[in-house]
């Protein structure tokens, strides 16, 4: 059974166009390796520029997988040097009964 992440990503300063990149190639590791379904992501901006994106990995075993995997540890290694990982919860946004967000293509 699939298990939706919601990730969001607080570009680090003078980081913004690398994490883009970094967002949109994001699946096609994932999927070369396996991991996630076909599904496409939805990705999203909040008013303080943090990039949001939900996406379905293919099972919790999976998203284990993922850890031993080298091409994601170095994927995540190259998000860790473009962004900070947040909770949703340091959203304005998602303080709000219906939170919206700035669609990005």
């Amino acid at each position: 059974m699939g298990r939706f992440a919601i990730v969001a990503y607080a570009p680090k300063p003078g980081k913004d166009a690398r994490l883009a990149h970094l967002v949109k190639t994001h699946l096609d590791v994932l999927r070369t390796e396996q991991l996630v379904t076909d599904r496409p992501a939805s990705v999203m901006k909040s008013a303080n520029g943090t990039i949001i994106e939900v996406f379905e990995w293919q099972s919790a075993e999976a998203i284990s997988r993922a850890h031993n995997s080298k091409a994601v540890q170095a994927l995540w290694n190259e998000f860790a040097e473009a962004c900070d990982y947040t909770p949703l919860t340091n959203l304005e946004e998602a303080k709000q009964m219906f939170a919206e967000f700035e669609a990005v293509e």
